[in-house]
């Protein structure tokens, strides 16, 4: 599948079974014993370094009707927007959920907390997904952060399932809509690597949510009056090409750190490839100190096909490489 042309593959069968308690043991459980398959899966020769994958495992969590894990180039996220799209739409197609129409409801466990869904239905066909995130909050405004080849500049940082820094792509002389990507993505990944040296992240629900997951570079509108264009570089310079479901959250959290949007209030972010996200706040809420809100993020993802992957016996190169 794919949502606003960011892939998602989604194991359907084959997996070995996964242990642990709880979601985030279950993560870390297939990051030591099964690395091998994320590798496999997602790079060369049968996936990319922006391929991205999903995982279904049991939940542990008895008010959710289906968990996952998600995976990339590099290891594996605690939330993604767009994949939770596709895992929901999918989800009734697949009848793993009691398909109704209008609108048919689910819950989905993620490794930062479980999400609602409500999936748009019509003529026994599932389409459009709104989820609504788990608390997103502002963890630093304009925090000064010291950047190679560019110096000090102020970034934001926000929790959206994940923690992204923000910044406007104007500071680099950049433009989310035109720039080469390339340049794009070198400019965000200066951030991240300053981020992750020189920020203090924590996360009131547990040490493994508490890192700098990638940077977003903005065109430095609030989506309010056309879609605000962002492009998001996460894992190890991977590029999303969708607006990035968790970030959108994360950047409607910052507008109302801000005082920049209201609660019912919509916004639109466009990603490179031009798809379209909707934001709107649904409640304020708290996480520890944090002041939060949740955010419904809406978009669609649509069927690319199905495969078996197999690798023969003796194919090192089989076993999944990456040229970045």
């Amino acid at each position: 599948m794919h949502t606003g042309g960011e892939p998602v593959r989604i194991v359907t069968g084959g997996f070995p079974p996964v242990s642990g308690t709880t979601i985030l043991d279950k993560r870390q459980y297939v990051r030591e014993h099964y690395d091998h398959l994320r590798r496999l899966l997602m790079l060369e020769p049968r996936g990319h370094d922006d391929m991205y994958g999903v995982i279904p495992v049991d939940p542990d969590d008895p008010d959710s009707d289906v968990a996952v894990l998600f995976c990339h180039n590099e290891g594996y996220s605690t939330m993604c927007g767009h994949a939770t799209i596709a895992v929901a739409r999918w989800a009734v197609d697949e009848g793993l959920v009691e398909r109704v129409e209008p609108e048919t409801r689910l819950r989905i466990q993620c490794p930062c907390g479980p999400v609602s869904a409500r999936v748009r239905v019509e003529g026994g066909r599932a389409g459009v997904v709104h989820f609504e995130s788990v608390g997103a909050f502002a963890a630093h405004l304009d925090h000064p952060l010291d950047v190679e080849g560019i110096g000090r500049i102020p970034v934001d940082v926000a929790y959206g399932g994940a923690y992204y820094a923000f910044v406007p792509a104007s500071v680099f002389g950049l433009d989310v809509r035109r720039s080469p990507t390339r340049a794009l993505v070198d400019a965000a990944w200066s951030v991240t690597c300053a981020g992750k040296a020189q920020l203090e992240l924590t996360h009131p629900g547990h040490d493994d949510l508490a890192f700098l997951y990638g940077t977003i570079l903005t065109d430095g509108t609030d989506g309010a009056e056309r879609p605000s264009a962002n492009v998001c570089v996460f894992a190890h310079r991977q590029v999303d090409r969708s607006p990035t479901g968790s970030g959108v959250t994360a950047r409607m959290a910052l507008q109302r750190a801000r005082a920049g949007v209201q609660a019912g209030e919509i916004r639109r972010f466009a990603s490179v490839t031009g798809s379209v996200f909707t934001g709107r706040i649904t409640s304020d809420t708290q996480v520890g100190d944090y002041p939060a809100v949740t955010v419904e993020v809406g978009g669609m993802a649509h069927y690319t096909g199905s495969c078996t992957f197999v690798q023969e016996p003796g194919d090192v190169l089989g076993e999944g490489f990456s040229l970045r």
